[in-house]
This record gives structure tokens, sequence and C-alpha cells, in this order.
């Protein structure tokens, strides 16, 4: 049967900003359907969403990060691994594991970045949480398994 639980690992870096895709995807799925876990920075999901995953009771895996430009580029190495290890991670699971990993060009510690990308996690959260049902659905359908009904988080 597919499980109605989801696992939801943020990133502690930015944590005040990345908290708030954990918020939007309260606003679409019920609070006591997700597990959070934290991690230390981006860098660290992909092993981390590998462990979730692996344990089978996860019906999808998000992890949220904002990689900054810290202006030695290393930002694009580590924005590359983290996709790249969250894709790797769900086709050898055959768990979703969806992305609310961000990586800007320009942001600065400004109270007006810092509004924005709150702003936009918090979409980006509800977005992952619609995403995740979606996914359920269709692989419930796919692999005729019975999808469990969702409790309503409002």
């Amino acid at each position: 049967m597919v499980s109605n639980r989801y696992a939801f690992i943020k990133a502690g870096w930015h944590g005040d900003i990345v908290n708030r895709a954990l918020e939007g995807f309260y606003e679409n799925i019920c609070p006591d359907q997700i597990d959070v876990f934290e991690v230390p920075g981006a860098f660290e999901l992909p092993l981390m969403a590998q462990e979730l995953a692996l344990t089978g009771q996860y019906a999808a895996v998000v992890a949220a990060a904002l990689v900054v430009d810290g202006g030695i580029y290393r930002h694009d190495y580590v924005a590359q691994a983290v996709v790249d290890g969250l894709m790797r991670v769900g086709l050898d699971t055959r768990v979703p594991i969806l992305s609310v990993s961000l990586t800007p060009h320009h942001f600065q510690e400004t109270n007006h970045h810092r509004a924005i990308f709150s702003a936009h996690f918090l979409e980006k959260g509800r977005e992952a949480a619609n995403a995740a049902i979606k996914i359920g659905m269709t692989r419930a359908t796919v692999l005729g398994k019975p999808q469990r009904k969702l409790q309503s988080a409002g």
C-alpha cells in the first residue's frame, strides 16, 4: 500500500528562509503526515533523502535548501551535486524525491532579498506539496496500488 507519510528535510543554512518552504508544505498536507528532519547544509540533503527513502515509510521525500553565491563559485558545484544526488536517490530507491533547493545568483543579506526569497520559498513549499500529492496519485494508478485518503491540512 502507498504510504500517506512524507519526509521533509531542510538545510540549516539560512534556516529562517528555508523554513518558509515547510510552512507552505503544511498548507497543503496535514502536518500530522509529515516528519521533519534538519541537516547542516544542502550538501547533506541527498544522503539523508536516501536514508529516509530506504525506510519505505514515505510516499515522497522533500529536500529544501538555499545555496547562495559566496563569491567563490563553490555554490555552483554544491547546487549541481545536490540536484544530481537527489535525482539519483529517486531513481535508485523508486521513491519520489522533490527538490525545493534554490540557488539565486544575486542573494544579499538585505531585508529586501530576505523578504523576496522567504515569499518564494513559501510558494515553492506549496508547489512541492501539490507535486507530492499528484505524483502519489499517478504512481498509485500506474502501479495499481490504492492511494490512501489524505487528511486535509486546513
